[in-house]
């Protein structure tokens, strides 16, 4: 039997890793979402702090290092720490080193409480990505984090400290502020919504976007809601009540197939789901040409 044949629960993976953008640091493709890990009943019923749910998020990160992911992502807002904290009692037991990222509010006014309040419940000395934890940035909000004595400038004071490694930003869409952030040259990282159903931060017919100009600036670039936040399945749901086909595998490898996404996350609840996805990144033969797809008729 050869080893790919085995099945995953009986091997370790076979991870594909890049470098995060410039930074040097390898990461894993397939990134551990920490949304679903701490808040309750995000996207179904379902409660983080209950005890056999708790263990079970315990064993799905556990699960997610044995079988080579690496980049863990996660926030304070997360279940107001709840996430953080399942992961840092995971991590520690994983007891291997990983990457992790959390968040700050862009309107926080104790940086470094916030900060060392993320240390204590990761149980880290230092952090290796703090992002500015954004919905959709407005120019005021872009000004004022940008300004001299602003969040981003507090931020870079801490990288300095050696208290985090890199700083980045995440959002939902794809607006004006994103481009000010990218061209500003005081981040390592960013963090944007990618799928199928949002696919606005590139153009491949030109191309453009903050996808390419991130990778030309050389940030390290994560994408999130790979699986569109369960909006695919619902719209699918509601054309066709009777198709049960599992649109799952499509979804992830339409995000892994970005060439332009160093890091792909994906919310995991359960050991198997971790394997299920772990099975999808591995199947380089999934991937599709974004490009050729969207160019193929022009």
């Amino acid at each position: 039997m050869k080893v790919e044949d085995t099945p995953l629960h009986e091997r370790q993976s076979s991870m594909e890793y890049v470098p995060l953008g410039k930074t040097g640091i390898e990461v894993s493709r397939l990134g551990f979402g920490g949304a679903p890990v701490g808040l309750n009943n995000y996207l179904e019923l379902f409660s983080p702090t209950d005890d056999d749910i708790h263990q079970q998020l315990i064993a799905a990160v556990i699960r997610a290092v044995e079988l080579g992911v690496n980049y863990f992502d996660t926030a304070p807002a997360y279940g107001k720490g709840v996430g953080e904290q399942i992961f840092g009692e995971a991590l520690d037991q994983a007891g291997k080193p990983v990457f992790i990222a959390t968040k700050v509010l862009p309107h926080e006014t104790d940086l470094r409480g916030s900060l060392e309040g993320s240390l204590k419940r990761l149980r880290r000395d230092s952090l290796d990505l703090l992002q500015v934890h954004g919905n959709s940035f407005d120019q005021q909000t872009a000004d004022a984090l940008l300004a001299p004595g602003g969040l981003v400038e507090q931020m870079q004071q801490l990288k300095a400290e050696g208290l985090i490694r890199l700083i980045g930003f995440t959002s939902e869409d794809n607006n004006a502020a994103i481009y000010r952030f990218i061209e500003a040259g005081v981040f390592d990282a960013m963090q944007i919504n990618f799928n199928l159903l949002f696919q606005h931060p590139v153009d491949w017919t030109h191309p453009f976007g903050s996808l390419v100009d991130a990778r030309e600036r050389g940030l390290g670039t994560i994408t999130m809601r790979a699986m569109t936040a369960g909006v695919f399945q619902k719209w699918i749901e509601l054309v066709d009540p009777q198709n049960s086909f599992d649109y799952a595998p499509a979804l992830l490898q339409y995000a892994l197939s970005n060439p332009l996404a160093d890091v792909v996350l994906v919310g995991m609840r359960s050991p198997q789901m971790v394997e299920e996805n772990v099975r999808i990144c591995e199947d380089s033969a999934g991937r599709i040409d974004l490009a050729a797809l969207h160019t193929k008729f022009f």
